[in-house]
Parts: structure tokens; C-alpha cells; sequence
């Protein structure tokens, strides 16, 4: 079957089933990276080793993705995207198999670098494979579904995991979770289409893209976004104690997951014709959710309809950043998005520090004000930004 016969059959109609299949890709691609922190404790008394070494099995995994992400992205364009992805999914499940099954924690470290690296791949690739199956108008709803995987998994497979790990030891989990990565590689291996990779070109490559005044404003708006949305969310607990939220965190998170939800279904409907619109909501939720911390947050309910907003204001947060610099582009839509996708790695890692530089020397209501130091002026950029958000 030829290029365009296959481009044809799939984009008719939008293919949700394999939107689907995808967005269960970033669902464990998230649990990946995140499932040690879950399980810290257990971790340190299986493996004999202190809290800072147990928190860098996701420190080093982030910093990997970040780092590999562009340069793999470059090397990888011309390889058939569904093979590809195979082999990612074949390093995240050994990845995680092994790493249950060795006592070693430098192997272990090692096993999670691999990991790291597989999803600095993964996360841009995947996004730019689904808009190639859809006609342009269906590519932000391409990326929202595709990117849902993220939100539930930090919604509901994280407490799942954890609850798995905490009942029948980390090691189960880890190899559990290797299991089903294998299972839906199987699935994905006889389901998605075969796509032939794209030759990297001059004009298409990472240092051309930065050229590009609206990339470098879609990175500005990246580095607004995560910083002012991590910044708090590392040290959600903290939050939760200064303002003693009924209910303790595991409430804040139920009601920032159902929050998150929503947002998402709101994204898959919107992005593609309301982009501008949806990104500078989040950026006005954010700031209102914050403002709520700040005034309301240890009246009775407020506190709760503050994470509820605030869940809304994050669910989108990757679709609509990947949306718009993938708009940017006519081809290598996976080198851009790779470029925005380290750039979003940089912000957490940036949040985290700096958070931390404020927590150590103000209270937990000092990172409420970073993020609304942040947010107002991503707002009005979002805002004044016409010609690149749409």
C-alpha cells in the first residue's frame, strides 16, 4: 500500500481507537517516570539507601529526557515511526522489569537512564505520529487525546500503582507495570499504522527551528507555564499544611484530578479552534486559584474549589504547548516538538530548584506568589499573541 493510500484510510475518519491505543502509550510513559516517588520508603529500606538517592531514580530519569530528547529526536527522523515506538516500548519494559528484579542501585540508576531516554524520545515523537494520521484541522484534537494518557496516569494510575506497591512491595509494581508496557507494545505492534519516518533537513533542524520568532515564543509561554504550575505543584503537601486542607493531600489531588479531567475533554473538543483562547484561560484560572490560596484558602470548602481550578488550569498544559509550536512547523513536527518537550523538562527541573531556594527561606505561600508573578505575564502574551496561537 502506498504513503498516500495509507494517509487516506486513517485520516477519513478520526481514528479514536488508535488515538486510544496511543494515548495508553503516554499513560505508562508517565507512570515510568513517577512510580519511585510513590513508593520512596520502601525503596529506601529494600535498596539500603537515603531519601536524596531514592528521589534521584526520577531526578535522573527527567534530566535524561531532557538531555537526549533533541539529539535522539534528529538521529531517529528517518526511522518508520511504528518501529520506533516499538523499540521505546521495549526500553521502558526493560526498564522496569529488571530494575524489580536487581539489588544494585547503580544498576538500577542505569535502567532508569534508559528509561529517561526512551521518553525523551517517546513524548515528542508520539504526538507528532498521531497529527500525521489526521487532517490538519484534527491535530490539536490528535495531540489532546494522545496526551490524556499523562493526566490519568497522574490521576488515577499513580494512586493505583502506589497501592499495588505499597500491598505487594515496589518490586511487583516495577515488573507489573514492565508486563503491561509489553502487553499494549503487542497491541500497538498489530493496531497502528505504519508510518515512514521524515528526512531531517537544514531548515528543519533543532538551530533553524530557534530561528523562528513564534518557536521562541511558544518556549517563552513554556517556560511561564511549567515554572508557575510546578513550582507549587513539587511541593503540593506543603501547600496543603499551611492552609490545613480538610481531607490532607489525598483530598487536594482528588479534586485537582477531577479537575484535570475535565480540562482535558474541554482540550480535545477546543484546541483545534480555540487555541489562543484556552491557553490564556489557564493562565487566568491559575492566577484565580492562586489568588483563592492566598485570601480564602483556610475557609472551609474554598480550599477545595481552589485545587478543583487549579486542576483545570494543568490538565491542558501539555496539549496546548504542544499544539501551538506544532503549528509553527510544516514538516519535522517531532523535531519541534522535541525542542518545546526539553524546554518543558528545563522548567520543572528550574521550578523545583528555585521552589525549593523559596521554601527554604520563606513559607510555602511564597511559591503561590511565583506562580502568579509567572502567570501574569504568560496571560497577556497568550493574549497579544494572534498571529501564532490562531
Amino acid at each position: 500500500m502506498s504513503k498516500q493510500n495509507i494517509a487516506q484510510q486513517v485520516k477519513s475518519a478520526f481514528p479514536w481507537l488508535i488515538m486510544i491505543l496511543m494515548s495508553s502509550v503516554t499513560f505508562v510513559g508517565i507512570l515510568s517516570e513517577l512510580m519511585p516517588s510513590g513508593v520512596l520508603p520502601l525503596m529506601m529500606n529494600d535498596l539500603n539507601i537515603s531519601e536524596v538517592q531514592t528521589g534521584n531514580l526520577v531526578g535522573y530519569y527527567a534530566i535524561a529526557s531532557a538531555i537526549f530528547a533533541i539529539p535522539l529526536i534528529s538521529m531517529t527522523m528517518q526511522f518508520n515511526r511504528k518501529y520506533l515506538l516499538m523499540i521505546l516500548l521495549g526500553g521502558f519494559a526493560v526498564s522496569n522489569i529488571i530494575s524489580g528484579l536487581v539489588y544494585d542501585y547503580t544498576i538500577i540508576i542505569v535502567l532508569r537512564i534508559i528509561g529517561g531516554i526512551c521518553a525523551g524520545v517517546m513524548w515528542p515523537m508520539i504526538a507528532a505520529y498521531g497529527m500525521r494520521l489526521v487532517d490538519e484541522d484534527n491535530h490539536g484534537k490528535a495531540i489532546a487525546v494522545i496526551m490524556a494518557g499523562t493526566t490519568l496516569g497522574i490521576s488515577i494510575g499513580m494512586p493505583i500503582m502506589t497501592a499495588i506497591g505499597n500491598d505487594y512491595g515496589w518490586r511487583t509494581e516495577f515488573i507489573g507495570l514492565g508486563g503491561f508496557i509489553i502487553l499494549i507494545a503487542s497491541v500497538s505492534f498489530f493496531a497502528l499504522p505504519s508510518i515512514p519516518g521524515e528526512k531531517l533537513t537544514k531548515g528543519s533542524s533543532p538551530f533553524a527551528l530557534l530561528k523562528i520568532p513564534a518557536v521562541l515564543l511558544v518556549l517563552l509561554l513554556t517556560l511561564l507555564g511549567v515554572i508557575a504550575h510546578y513550582g507549587v505543584y513539587v511541593y503540593i503537601t506543603s501547600l496543603v499544611d499551611e492552609i490545613q486542607l480538610a481531607g490532607g493531600v489525598e483530598s487536594a489531588l482528588l479534586f485537582f484530578g477531577i479537575g484535570s479531567l475535565i480540562s482535558v475533554l474541554l482540550a480535545i473538543k477546543y484546541t483545534d479552534k480555540h487555541l489562543r483562547l484556552l491557553t490564556v484561560l489557564m493562565f487566568v484560572l491559575l492566577i484565580i486559584s492562586m489568588v483563592i490560596f492566598l485570601m480564602f484558602g483556610g475557609t472551609k470548602g474554598m480550599g477545595h474549589f481552589a485545587f478543583f481550578l487549579w486542576g483545570l488550569s494543568f490538565g491542558p498544559l501539555v496539549t496546548l504547548l504542544q499544539a501551538a509550536v506544532s503549528r509553527q512547523v510544516e514538516t519535522a513536527k517531532d523535531v519541534a516538538t522535541s525542542v518545546q518537550s526539553s524546554v518543558f523538562n528545563l522548567s520543572i527541573m528550574i521550578a523545583s530548584s528555585v521552589a525549593g531556594l523559596l521554601l527554604g527561606i520563606y513559607s510555602p505561600m511564597s511559591l503561590v506568589y511565583f506562580a502568579i508573578a509567572l502567570s501574569i505575564p504568560g496571560m497577556v502574551i497568550a493574549f497579544f499573541s494572534k498571529k501564532t496561537l490562531g
